[in-house]
């Protein structure tokens, strides 16, 4: 992806993006960012497993099913506390400019919108095309909606975050007034639903926790935004409290190890989510935190940052692409009579050919991003044109959430035209064109 072959001139782009990047900015944000994008990427592939079931047919699996051995190190690939933390820090710098230069809620809230929604309509899109086309051709609905939902499921955390950006105004709000305070509320919230969920059997409110237990994860980053986690002491007492907050719960409580979903497991640490991720956000900001002096200074020269700007430019391409294009060819390979699909899964000779899988969803990968890596980057909005209403915004971005959340959770197969899920896929849209501009009205004068 940071080959200059992939597109003529694009690492001299990114070079001279680099040297014009101000010295105010803070790197480390966008490399840890681009970090954490990698470690969905490459995890997700490494740990997807599709065999023949020895009847023609074939069985897709997760490598956390097949051996318990690889649930500690979802300790380590386990990173949407990452992404929640450093965009919590670009919402704090962004909003408090906003508020600085008298810029309003709405126009703050369409370009976030802006930048975030287009993205997403382009797979969702393409996989209404695919399976309307495979209906057609006879592609039993579980297959459709089997990859369907493993190719789209990135998209849960866009509904999250859609839901986490509507809020900043509240959340910022309660940071600046009751700083570290606002934090621990959300956490003691996250806590009491999850005593809920095990003790009075409430688990269908304990889902609201996708609310909680991300916005105490989004208050660390504007304390970090506000100089409250500088130096290694602050973060290392935070890495350590989330630690043995995190070895008590799941060693000594009712958790289980894994931080990432296990199918067929009593509980789950991530549906609905659950205080020990904040717990080990808590762990892993602080260690990456306690790094960050030598990070910024490693980041500082051309090249490191170079590749930082490069990745960060097609992240939303590569976050919702890398699992379409994974099983877009894992069924091919199955038409092809299995073509490199034959081992047994964590066997030496499936890492062999996982190590293959690896780069050939890479390669496939960079003409996904030559493709729809244009949707990333709105074009500029005209001068003097009018804010759009805010509960126009907020109905659409609600849209947009629930049925990217339907999506996620069941793929786009039902019962509907062409084997869709129509009550899934229109939201989207609809919400989409609520936070669109569709004239061009301008601002009074």
């Amino acid at each position: 992806m940071t080959s200059a072959s992939y597109k003529p001139g694009i690492w001299q782009r990114a070079v001279e993006m680099s040297r014009a990047t101000p010295e105010s900015r803070n790197r480390y944000v966008d490399f840890l960012r681009a970090v954490a994008i990698l470690c969905v990427i490459f995890g997700h592939w490494t740990a997807a497993a599709a065999y023949p079931d020895g009847e023609g047919g074939l069985k897709i699996t997760h490598l956390l099913e097949v051996t318990t051995k690889s649930h500690p190190f979802t300790w380590l690939i386990q990173v949407m506390p990452v992404f929640f933390f450093v965009g919590g820090f670009s919402n704090g710098v962004s909003w408090s400019a906003a508020k600085r230069k008298g810029t309003g809620y709405s126009i703050w809230l369409e370009s976030r919108l802006r930048r975030l929604i287009a993205p997403v309509l382009v797979p969702l899109a393409a996989w209404i095309v695919m399976g309307g086309v495979a209906h057609l051709c006879g592609v039993s609905r579980p297959w459709i909606g089997t990859g369907s939902q493993l190719s789209l499921i990135p998209i849960w955390f866009l509904a999250v975050y859609l839901v986490i950006a509507l809020l900043v105004p509240i959340s910022h709000a309660l940071w600046s007034r009751f700083g570290w305070l606002s934090f621990f509320g959300l956490a003691a919230i996250g806590g009491a639903l999850d005593a809920g969920f095990f003790l009075g059997d409430l688990r269908n409110l304990a889902w609201v926790n996708y609310v909680f237990i991300w916005s105490a994860v989004h208050q660390l980053g504007y304390a970090w935004n506000d100089k409250q986690l500088e130096g290694r002491f602050r973060p290392l007492m935070l890495a350590g409290i989330g630690g043995a907050l995190l070895c008590t719960l799941v060693f000594a409580g009712p958790y289980p190890l894994s931080m990432v979903s296990v199918s067929g497991d009593p509980v789950s640490n991530t549906l609905p989510p659950k205080i020990t991720l904040l717990c080990l956000g808590c762990l892993q900001i602080g260690l990456l935190l306690s790094i960050q002096a030598p990070m910024k200074r490693f980041l500082s020269s051309v090249k490191p940052w170079a590749v930082t700007v490069l990745i960060n430019g097609m992240i939303m391409t590569v976050f919702l692409w890398h699992m379409t294009v994974m099983i877009l060819f894992v069924g091919a390979a199955h038409l092809m009579g299995d073509l490199g699909l034959g081992a047994i899964p964590n066997s030496p000779e499936w890492w062999w050919q996982k190590a293959i899988w690896l780069v050939v969803c890479t390669l496939g990968l960079l003409p996904a991003i030559a493709l729809f890596g244009r949707f990333e980057r709105p074009k500029a909005q005209l001068p003097g044109l009018a804010p759009l209403p805010a509960w126009r915004l907020a109905i659409g971005s609600i849209l947009v959430c629930f049925g990217l959340a339907l999506v996620a959770f069941s793929g786009i197969s039902g019962d509907g035209p062409l084997g869709l899920r129509t009550l899934a896929l229109l939201p989207p849209f609809l919400g989409a064109a609520l936070t669109r501009r569709w004239g061009t009205e301008r601002a009074p004068a």
